[in-house]
This record gives C-alpha cells, sequence and structure tokens, in this order.
C-alpha cells in the first residue's frame, strides 16, 4: 500500500519507519526543508532506541522517502496519515489550525478515494469537523478515520510493531477495512483492535493518558501522606498495586509526570468538559498535585539547608533533564521546574543527562553549566539531585560521588536508590515519602 505520513515528528517518524519496515511504500512530508535532507541522509532529529537503525534499513531498501512537496506525496498515496502538533493553547484546548490546514491541502490534492488517518491528539469532535469540511473541498470521495497512538517514548517500536491494542474510529466500513488491513501485521498476536466512531476513539486517546496521570498524582499523594504519618510508601506501594484490580505498573511515586502527552491531554480533556458544562474537578486536581509534585525537591533542600542560610549562591547538581528515560524530550519535564527553583533561589546549578542536554541548553541556556558525564555534575556540589531515572544512574560509584562533592547530600526523586547504604556510605538521604530517613554514619 502507498502511504504518506505528513509531519516527521515523534508520532510521524516512528509510524512511517514501521509501516515501510512491513513492506509498504511510505512518503513522509514536512515543511522543513533541512529537517527532510537530514531524515534522507537517515539522520534522526528524535532519539529513540533503534529507529535511526531501523529508519536507514528502510532508507536503503526505497521503502521509505522524505519530502517537502505534500500534494505530490498525497496524489501517489491511498492513505494519508496526519501527525502534526496540536500545541495547547490558553485556554487548555488543543490548537487545530496546522492539522486543518494539512486536511485542506489533502482534499485539494487528492485525485481518486483517499483515507486521512489522523494521528495526532485532536478533541472529541475533530474527525467530524475534518470530514466536513474536506468533502467540502473535494470531488473525490475521502473518509477520515481517527487512530490515536499510545506510544512510550523509549520504547516506542516496540509499541508500534506489538501494540496492546489498535483504536480505529471510522464513520464507514470501507474506510474501516482500509486500516484494519493496513494493521494486519501488527496483530498477528491476537492483540485486539477497537473498531468505534471517531468521537469515541478520540476521547479513548485522552482518556487513557488522563488515567495513567491520575495514578501517578495519586501515588504522589500518598507518598507525601506517608511522610506525614511516618509510613513508607514503598511498603504501601507494593500491597496496593497486589490488588489486581489497581496493580504496580505506574504506581511509583516521584516528583511528577511530564512530557509531550500526559500534561497536555489532561487539561484538554479539562477544558473539554468544561466546554460541555461539567467541572471535571478531579482531573483538575489531578493536574494541580503534578504541578506542585515538580518543586518538591526544591521544597525539601529548602528545608535541609535552611539552617544554613538556604542555598544561595550554593552548588547544585542534577542528574536527568528528560522527562523520562530513553527520551531526549524535555518537554513539561519535571527537571526544568526543579532547576527554575533553584536558580530563582540563587543557586549555581550544573546538570548531566545521556542524551538530553542540547534539547536543555535549547531552553536554559547559560543559566547553568552542563556537564558531559554524572561525575562531572557533581565535583563540588552541596547537593545532588536524581530526577530522571536513567540506568546508567542506578548503581554509580558513590565512594567516588561522595569523594567529589563538598557535601554529601543526596535528594532521590525517583527512590532508585537503598537509603540504608547511602546513610552507611556517609550520605544524607532524602527520598519521596519513604519513612527511613537516615543520619550518615561518622
Amino acid at each position: 500500500m502507498r502511504i504518506a505520513v505528513v509531519g516527521t515528528g515523534y508520532v510521524g517518524l516512528v509510524a512511517g519507519t514501521c509501516f515501510a519496515e512491513t513492506g509498504h511504500l511510505v512518503t513522509c512530508v514536512d515543511v522543513d526543508e533541512a529537517k527532510v535532507q537530514t531524515l534522507r541522509r537517515g539522520e534522526t532529529p528524535i532519539y529513540e532506541p533503534g529507529l535511526e537503525e531501523l529508519l536507514g534499513r528502510n532508507i536503503a531498501a526505497e521503502r521509505i522517502s522524505f519530502t517537502a512537496d505534500l500534494p505530490g506525496a498525497v496524489r501517489g498515496a491511498e492513505v494519508v496519515f496526519i501527525a502534526v502538533g496540536t500545541p495547547q493553547g490558553d485556554d487548555g484546548n488543543a490548537d487545530l489550525r496546522v492539522a486543518m490546514k494539512v486536511a485542506h491541502q489533502i482534499a485539494d490534492a487528492a485525485e481518486r478515494y483517499t483515507v486521512i488517518v489522523n494521528k495526532s491528539t485532536v478533541p472529541v469532535g475533530t474527525a467530524a469537523r475534518m470530514q466536513a469540511e474536506v468533502t467540502a473541498r473535494t470531488k473525490v470521495p475521502i473518509d477520515v478515520v481517527s487512530n490515536p497512538e499510545f506510544l512510550k517514548e523509549g520504547a516506542a517500536i516496540d509499541d508500534f510493531q506489538r501494540p496492546d491494542r489498535i483504536v480505529i474510529g471510522a464513520f464507514s466500513d470501507r474506510a474501516r477495512g482500509v486500516i484494519a488491513e493496513l494493521y494486519a501485521p501488527f496483530v498477528r498476536t491476537e492483540s485486539p483492535i477497537y473498531f468505534m466512531d471517531p468521537a469515541s476513539a478520540e476521547l479513548t486517546k485522552y482518556a487513557a493518558n488522563a488515567m495513567l496521570a491520575t495514578r501517578i498524582s495519586f501515588i504522589n499523594e500518598v507518598a507525601n501522606l506517608c511522610e506525614r504519618v511516618g509510613a513508607d510508601v514503598d511498603a504501601v506501594r507494593k500491597a496496593l498495586g497486589a490488588d489486581k484490580r489497581i496493580g504496580h505498573p505506574f504506581l511509583f511515586p516521584g516528583v511528577g509526570y511530564g512530557g509531550s502527552c500526559f500534561p497536555k491531554d489532561v487539561k484538554a480533556l479539562v477544558a473539554t468538559a468544561r466546554s460541555q458544562g461539567l467541572d471535571f474537578a478531579l482531573l483538575a486536581a489531578v493536574d494541580a498535585v503534578n504541578d506542585r509534585q515538580k518543586r518538591l525537591l526544591a521544597q525539601k533542600a529548602r528545608a535541609h539547608f535552611a539552617a544554613d542560610g538556604g542555598f544561595r549562591g550554593r552548588n547544585l547538581a542534577v542528574w536527568g533533564l528528560a522527562f523520562k528515560p530513553k527520551t531526549d524530550d524535555i518537554r513539561a519535564a519535571p527537571a526544568l521546574a526543579l532547576i527554575e527553583e533553584l536558580l530563582a533561589d540563587g543557586a549555581m546549578v550544573t546538570a548531566h543527562d545521556p542524551v538530553a542536554l542540547e534539547p536543555a541548553r535549547r531552553v536554559l541556556g547559560d543559566r547553568i553549566q552542563y556537564a558531559a558525564n554524572p561525575y562531572a555534575a557533581v565535583q563540588g556540589a552541596e547537593a545532588l539531585f536524581l530526577v530522571t531515572e536513567w540506568n546508567e544512574f542506578r548503581q554509580p560509584d558513590f565512594a567516588r560521588v561522595k569523594q567529589l562533592m563538598a557535601k554529601p547530600v543526596v535528594f532521590d526523586g525517583r527512590n532508585i536508590w537503598n537509603p540504608e547504604r547511602l546513610a552507611g556510605l556517609g550520605f544524607t538521604y532524602h527520598g519521596v515519602g519513604r519513612r527511613f530517613a537516615p543520619k550518615p554514619a561518622l
């Protein structure tokens, strides 16, 4: 099948490459000519494990190509995916101007029956609006389908090729059949395909992310309560997650969620409810809890240094800038909120991340220092903040860390370190919701 994918961001590039891997002929479209040239060389503008190798193989096999010519790509395609950004507006709703413009361009260029597949995250009702507008612009039959993505950054290739489920919202049986055929290679292990109306598919995307975000904010609130009452969130989490109705995934306390999906989608679902006269108070609280949780480590640090004049002028180290491991995505990352708090109080910050230094530099500029490795980041630091649980941070050489630091104080924002062990090594340890708050060994 001939496929066009408009937008070569995270979703579009992964989808296009994975479709090409199954033998389809894919043309990816982007308005950024420099980005198109980069992709033609087999270089990926995002960090995603396995993507560059997969891309290079399919370029060599001539199954995937890149262009800035949208009409040309559409004329040769049977299916056109829209995978452009839908940034959040001031009112919390998604900005659909780019997505609708692309839909209009597809309608103007189409010369035969075409299925437009919306993979961008859009408010409920977008497919219906898009169907009406493209139908008014073209003389050929066009069907609009909602096909939301559920990819986890850092595991996107595996998620696409071995999905938990595929959601297809279609108005017609003809469009439903085309997309089912397209996804057939990915459901050979009997992963379910859920066929539904487009509005239900659009809402499923928001509801799924909102549910996951709610779990994170819930366990973070439990962790904060644990600290107040002298309980241990690790014990509570394990017993809580043993209930099969609840489960352990996404039941880890920390410094909040970030990225391109959860923050934006929670706000968008609240805004959608508000537009229908519904106060979605629970989700508004989830968002507020998350915003507060991102500043938790800064609050703990203020309390720790309060008796010693605060941390104005102190050298502080941050490990982890990406919102989660295995990605260079720093959108709404908890580390950024923490760093802004530290800088506002007059601290000097040095940070390290395995892959997200350059994206962070574009946002933070020269307001902080950037270290090439984790040990360089802690040189002379009076506190270390662990924000992103990269594997290389799980078992560092703590003896070396202590030797390099001016004061051995750590704030473990993901509870990945053993408090007893660090106390035995002479560190002052602060976690999230942990009962154990030992003093360092003398």
